[in-house]
């Protein structure tokens, strides 16, 4: 099958269940968010002193929450003490947002992990409401865990579970020379994990959620190496009703975003799926989005690999030499061909994240054993995946923000 041809890459839709989850979650996050929208725009709000700052924080994420944040309250001398004062050796990672450390609470005996963010600016205090929220009230075991916040004076804290083999990036794009790479069905596996966890997001969740920075760095892992989505601050509640997209300043990291959000701010489920698909990307060849190291007909990757994808003699230079030819070549056409259809230039052709969750579930292993159970015809290969061409979006040239927050 050739890649490129839009009409040979037409797949047959698997069938798939969302799973169900409690009703009072979607009921609240759709009342407590709509409520957020009909606020007063954040951007437009000043705080004469720290305690106006705090006292804001705080009985803005008592009203939205309406009783439902679960997230515990920590002081701020009681995460100093859980990270022994910030201590640069319990550094885990560091970026825009500010510093994450490991901690340890003593009245839990639990690990944490402590995101310290940067107290600059207004920008921080929104993302840090978003998350709290969108944490306190989505559950899902691809989502990471919220344990609590801090909010005393300026400062504003994020506790969240401690995920001991960091994230996804640590692994495959910052190898430590002593760790082993990750082997292909382990891949397979952590991006099965990572869609599920779009797939909550996206079709589960009521109002849909956009997570707009699906990247390898935000993709942590367990002792199983489990995935699990971190860092909602970005993220923004889909579209609702007769509207088809949302529209906002463009934000996220440089090559994970879909063309038609970088160009025109106009955001939809498709704009994650882009992204999940650079991220396979970057799974199944071991190289950076970005990386001007290389020559510069390879720098981007995705425009590296968009030449490959029609070449099917070509498949195997687009492995990551790590694996040491340790993969299956029928996986690899079918993991190389659910990546072409999510880096589709256009939304509409993408599929959705459902289909692609179904596809790797294959791919992982997770229904092979359910499969050859089932079929009385040991030749029969699962059906491949479908975009929905044929079910276009309309974008509409008015804007359509879903709250008041301008970011």
């Amino acid at each position: 099958m050739t890649l490129g041809n839009k009409k040979k890459m037409k797949m047959n839709c698997f069938t798939c269940c969302v799973a169900k989850e409690e009703a009072v979650h979607k009921r609240s996050l759709r009342k407590n968010i709509q409520e957020h929208k009909n606020t007063k725009t954040q951007s437009n709000l000043s705080f004469r002193n720290d305690s106006s700052r705090r006292r804001y924080i705080a009985e803005e994420i008592a009203k939205l929450g309406k009783g439902n944040i679960s997230a515990e309250i920590f002081t701020f001398q009681e995460l100093k003490l859980a990270t022994q004062n910030f201590d640069n050796d319990r550094l885990l990672g560091e970026g825009g947002f500010g510093r994450v450390y490991k901690g340890h609470i003593e009245s839990k005996n639990l690990d944490v992990a402590v995101k310290q963010l940067d107290r600059n600016g207004f920008q921080g205090t929104r993302e840090f409401l978003v998350e709290v929220l969108i944490l306190s009230l989505l559950h899902h075991p691809n989502l990471v865990n919220l344990v609590g916040y801090c909010s005393d004076g300026d400062q504003r804290i994020l506790v969240y579970e401690y995920m001991p083999n960091g994230s996804l990036e640590d692994h495959l794009l910052e190898l430590d020379p002593e760790k082993n790479p990750l082997d292909w069905d382990t891949r397979m596996k952590i991006a099965e994990g990572a869609a599920k966890g779009l797939e909550y997001l996206h079709e589960t969740a009521n109002p849909p959620v956009i997570y707009r920075d699906f990247k390898a760095s935000n993709i942590l892992l367990d002792e199983n190496f489990n995935p699990k989505l971190s860092d909602f601050g970005l993220a923004k509640l889909g579209p609702t009703g007769d509207k088809s997209h949302v529209s906002t300043r463009v934000m996220g990291t440089y090559g994970y975003c879909a063309p038609e959000y970088a160009s025109t701010g106009q955001l939809t489920a498709k704009s994650d799926v882009y992204s999940f698909g650079v991220v396979f990307l970057e799974m199944i060849t071991g190289r950076r989005v970005i990386d001007t190291s290389k020559p510069s007909a390879e720098q981007n990757l995705v425009q590296w690999a968009q030449p490959l994808f029609k070449d099917k003699k070509k498949f195997h230079l687009m492995v990551d030499p790590m694996l040491k030819g340790n993969y299956p070549k029928k996986g690899l056409y079918q993991a190389l061909a659910i990546a072409a259809m999510c880096l589709q230039q256009e939304a509409s052709v993408r599929p959705l994240i459902s289909d692609v969750v179904t596809a790797l579930a294959y791919l992982s292993g997770n229904k092979k054993k359910e499969e050859e159970e089932a079929a009385e015809d040991t030749s029969k290969s699962p059906a491949p995946l479908q975009s929905n061409a044929n079910n276009t979006e309309t974008v509409e040239s008015n804007e359509a923000n879903v709250d008041t927050a301008k970011d």
